[in-house]
């Protein structure tokens, strides 16, 4: 897969998932009910503990059928170690030109984390094929994407913060690309009191939201 494919394949869900977790354990469960909600695709952030593991884990009960990324990659070898794990994209919260030019070597999707106008534009230049804006709702939430967008068209934007099922819809008619859910779909709650179904059911309902927005843009 191209790097273009993998973005179209992430743009067209309109979600990511992020799985930051205290086990790997939870991580798995917590993909396999987001899977089963039916967003394709998934983060697993380097918090996790074995977080490589995970990856592989996942990766070899996904396959093709799931697009996994890696979150929190400071730096070009841990994003190297995710890319051999199964990772097709990965979330790098600091602008670091070698972990980029090691996602591009390798035709992966890096998404640089960015909030200011020259923070996005830096990270663009740099070669990130998407910025994540974090925190966006500490800046105003969807009215600050449309703020970027104005001036800034040809960057693609996935916010991060403050996205819930009530914003979701907002920030994508904002013109972000897609939309970066944490806590709001898996939380430290549900994993403890393993709710598989809840998460599952929120995964349902963040579909929903996206094909909502979509349908109102047309």
């Amino acid at each position: 897969m191209t790097a273009q494919q993998i973005l179209s394949f992430i743009t067209d869900i309109g979600v990511v998932p992020v799985v930051r977790t205290a086990t790997a354990e939870g991580a798995l469960n917590a993909i396999d009910a987001i899977y089963k909600g039916g967003i394709r695709s998934a983060e697993i952030t380097m918090t996790v503990p074995g977080a490589i593991k995970a990856l592989e884990q996942v990766a070899d009960k996904f396959g093709d059928k799931l697009m996994l990324g890696a979150g929190t990659v400071l730096d070009p070898e841990t994003a190297r170690a995710c890319m051999l794990a199964g990772a097709q994209f990965f979330v790098s919260p600091n602008l670091r030109l070698s972990t980029i030019e090691m996602c591009k070597r390798y035709s992966k999707v890096i998404c640089i984390g960015a909030l200011t106008p020259t923070e996005v534009v830096t990270a663009w230049e740099a070669g990130a094929d998407v910025v994540k804006i974090f925190p966006a709702d500490a800046m105003g939430g969807a009215k600050y994407i449309k703020a970027l967008k104005g001036p800034l068209p040809q960057v693609e934007m996935i916010p991060t913060g403050g996205v819930n099922l009530e914003t979701a819809g907002e920030f994508l008619k904002a013109g972000a690309c897609a939309v970066a859910v944490g806590g709001e779909l898996v939380n430290a709650k549900l994993i403890a009191d393993r709710d598989w179904d809840a998460i599952e059911a929120r995964a349902k309902g963040y579909l929903e939201a996206v094909k909502k927005a979509r349908a109102e843009m047309k």
